[in-house]
């Protein structure tokens, strides 16, 4: 992979930590992998469902997040697919 995020989430970006470690426990309770409208849903309903706010750019957000941590995430059909996938170390 070539790297742009840190293993470890840098504790400037607090947001986008929490959402990447949203959409990393919604891809572990679907199986590891998932289309990224599945995944973008049910991040939604996981922040509703605490009470948390969600916004209409919360899609886009996420997917921020996915190439933000690509040590994270991956796309397991190529780059031009639309389902992600944890990396199999985080699974």
């Amino acid at each position: 992979m070539t790297g742009t995020a840190p293993s470890t989430p840098p504790a400037a970006a607090p947001f986008l930590d929490a959402l990447a470690r949203d959409v990393a426990l919604v891809l572990r309770r679907m199986g590891g992998a998932a289309h990224q409208r599945d995944i973008c849903q049910w991040v939604a309903a996981l922040r509703r469902q605490r009470g948390e706010p969600v916004g209409p750019d919360l899609p886009v957000r996420v997917r921020e997040v996915f190439d933000r941590y690509r040590d994270w995430f991956f796309r397991p059909f190529g780059e031009d697919s639309v389902r992600w996938a944890l990396a199999p170390e985080l699974a």
